[in-house]
């Protein structure tokens, strides 16, 4: 409640509402009934825009079925009143109704088919705005003459019949503008634009996509709904031919693209710059020309300004303030911790004395543990996986895996390229679904489980390539995981929190920057954060040291052993065998698909079917070699590979330096 209060409060809401207030006094200046139709249409566009863009712009799922929402209100409007004599008001909140239920069966539908995005979605979307119009023109609905609403009463809001128009759209593009912006500045507008980025890693991280996209639809076609309502009674005569066509929703994209559709303000400015442009061209005589000018418009957008108007605004003013600034603001919208304190201090001690980088320095800096769940004793299992399998077509790329996962242990994962490492990461936290077997987590049967769900169990994940939402702050991507996968109630509270794991990671000082401006070891170290942050009890990191510098890796290999100290269990899935033999308590080894061997890694690592799996089957040497020669081989095959790596070791001892044969 306290949120909720704090969230109302803010400058931008009341603004909003001041300046609907301040405009509604417009009727009272008495200018002609011509102004008023202008700032209508205006609005209307506005409430048009900015319903599209909370799917869409937001989401990034692009749709040219807005016009088939916006005509499902104007409809059920204009049916209500024409043949059931509804009063006008009365029939607003059924037209919102009608095109959201619309909205939703669609959506419903549409959503669950992972392939549909991008051009099929927008096609998609379309086909359903000809599919309404076609169903409607061939009923009694329409019946092909149109609806007249001549002898519908206008409501005496305003003044006259065109103030009262004008009154209606302010209160619903106010309304609008509200949603928009709670949105955007709550829990689930980061949901939302972390769909936009990367759809499949904020599931992995604990949200919900499917119910927030099928949301973010329903408030979109409800506000479209109540648009098409109000135009029906402002055209007072409707038909089919022009009300279902591709003319709205290219108009609200290029409204929302030229304004900035991540922004809730864009498409509004869009909006406005695009109807005055149409007005000015057709006041003149020249409405062909106009319109070609709008596609000149949308072309010199996309290629010059292809984040908006209002983007570049930002980005500007932020220039000019100045980075001291823009440092005071930072420091106060998210305040430092006292372990991030406790880091910087570290940091600053490890660099004096020339031991390589912040993440290991904030080795020494506390941080929050993981936690969670009801706690298991040290060493009991906490997950098990039972004949875990994963097919691509003829491809087993899990064959029916039996691996245990005890609390409190690092466990490494380890096999050639190819032999189902990711796989197995991949099936546990969701991101895929396994062909058959069972994973139990904490007593829980996961197998098969949304990836959100998986998260909000307790279990998280890196990836191999980082794969960070590339539109939001590093703050902002680890405050996602601390909201979805941790729990936390709305973005302040979890970007509080999440300064202290960009402390324990060593990022605190780019906790403002776009993920772009971080080299690869910042973007690995992102991942962790970002993977802590929704405080699980198991960490699964997928090659963390992949790409790495040794004095990189030794910073890793720190920051992976504090993980575990701060009571999380990890599994560790890398080629690197120096850091494996360092943080692993046991090993488990696959080989294509299968189940090769387990254990402690000194003794697995020096198994005849281990090392075949590495290195390759020993074959006598050209020459008439003695088949006796084969093991002798074999074990100088060993040998070469730990003098290769720099590591003295007589023949069958375990090798730190052992790499994989496809690595």
């Amino acid at each position: 409640m306290t949120g909720t209060l704090k969230l109302l409060t803010q400058r931008t809401p009341l603004a909003i509402l001041g300046a609907a207030i301040a405009l509604a006094f417009v009727p009272s200046l008495g200018l002609p009934a011509f102004y008023d139709s202008l700032l209508y249409l205006i609005l209307h566009w506005i409430v048009l825009a900015t319903s599209w863009n909370i799917l869409s712009g937001y989401t990034g799922y692009f749709s040219f079925g807005h016009g088939a929402f916006f005509g499902a209100g104007l409809y059920t409007s204009a049916t209500l009143m024409s043949k059931w004599n509804w009063p006008f008001l009365w029939t607003l909140p059924a037209a919102a109704l009608v095109a959201c239920v619309l909205g939703v069966v669609v959506g419903a539908i549409v959503f669950r088919v992972k392939g549909i995005r991008g051009e099929v979605f927008a096609l998609l979307t379309l086909a359903v705005t000809f599919v309404l119009g076609t169903v409607i023109v061939n009923t009694p609905i329409d019946g092909g003459n149109g609806v007249s609403l001549a002898a519908v009463e206008v409501p005496k809001i305003g003044p006259t019949p065109s103030s009262t128009f004008y009154l209606l759209a302010l209160a619903a593009a106010a309304v609008t503008l509200l949603v928009a912006w709670a949105i955007s500045a709550s829990k689930l507008g980061a949901g939302l634009f972390a769909i936009h980025d990367d759809e499949d890693a904020a599931e992995v991280m604990g949200v919900p996509t499917y119910r927030y996209k099928l949301v973010a639809l329903a408030i979109s076609c409800a506000l479209a709904g109540v648009a098409g309502g109000i135009h029906a009674l402002f055209l007072n005569y409707v038909t089919v031919g022009e009300v279902f066509t591709i003319t709205v929703p290219l108009t609200v994209v290029l409204m929302s693209i030229l304004g900035g559709s991540r922004h809730w303000a864009g498409p509004a400015i869009g909006a406005v710059a695009i109807t005055l442009l149409l007005y000015s061209f057709t006041a003149a005589n020249y409405a062909v020309a106009g319109k070609a000018m709008v596609g000149v418009v949308l072309i010199a957008a996309i290629l010059f300004m292809p984040e908006g108007i209002l983007p570049r605004v930002q980005r500007a003013w932020a220039r000019r303030r100045g980075a001291a600034v823009s440092a005071v603001g930072a420091a106060k919208a998210a305040p430092v911790p006292a372990a991030t304190a406790a880091a910087a201090a570290g940091s600053q001690a490890s660099s004096s004395s020339g031991s390589g980088g912040a993440a290991a320095a904030s080795v020494s800096a506390g941080s929050p543990a993981p936690s969670g769940g009801d706690a298991l004793p040290t060493g009991a299992v906490l997950l098990k996986a039972r004949g875990l399998a994963k097919h691509f077509r003829g491809v087993k790329a899990l064959a029916g895996v039996d691996v245990e996962v005890r609390r409190g242990e690092i466990l490494g994962l380890l096999g050639p390229n190819g032999s189902g490492k990711s796989t197995f990461i991949n099936v546990v936290s969701g991101h895929y679904v396994p062909t058959g077997g069972s994973v139990v987590f904490e007593g829980q049967e996961l197998a098969g489980s949304a990836a959100h769900r998986i998260a909000r169990a307790g279990i998280s994940r890196t990836y191999q390539i980082p794969r960070p939402f590339g539109h939001q702050t590093v703050l902002d991507n680890v405050a996602l995981a601390a909201m979805f996968g941790g729990g936390l109630p709305n973005p302040e509270v979890a970007r509080r929190e999440s300064m202290t794991w960009l402390a324990f990671a060593g990022l605190e000082g780019k906790a403002h920057v776009l993920p772009d401006e971080l080299n690869l070891h910042e973007r690995k170290f992102l991942e962790l954060a970002r993977a802590l942050a929704s405080r699980p009890r198991l960490v699964l990191l997928d090659e963390v040291l992949c790409g790495l510098t040794p004095a990189e890796i030794d910073d890793a290999v720190a920051l992976v052993r504090r993980i575990r100290d701060q009571g999380a269990t990890v599994v560790f899935v890398e080629h690197v065998m120096r850091a494996v033999m360092a943080l692993t308590d046991r090993v488990v080894v696959f080989d294509h698909g299968e189940l090769l061997a387990e254990g402690p890694a000194a003794e697995v690592m020096q198994r005849p079917e281990v090392m075949e799996a590495y290195l390759g089957q020993a074959h006598a040497p050209l020459g008439g070699a003695e088949p006796s020669a084969a093991p002798a081989s074999s074990q100088g095959g060993a040998a070469a590979t730990a003098d290769a790596t720099g590591t003295a070791r007589p023949p069958g001892a375990p090798s730190s330096g052992l790499e994989p044969r496809h690595a």
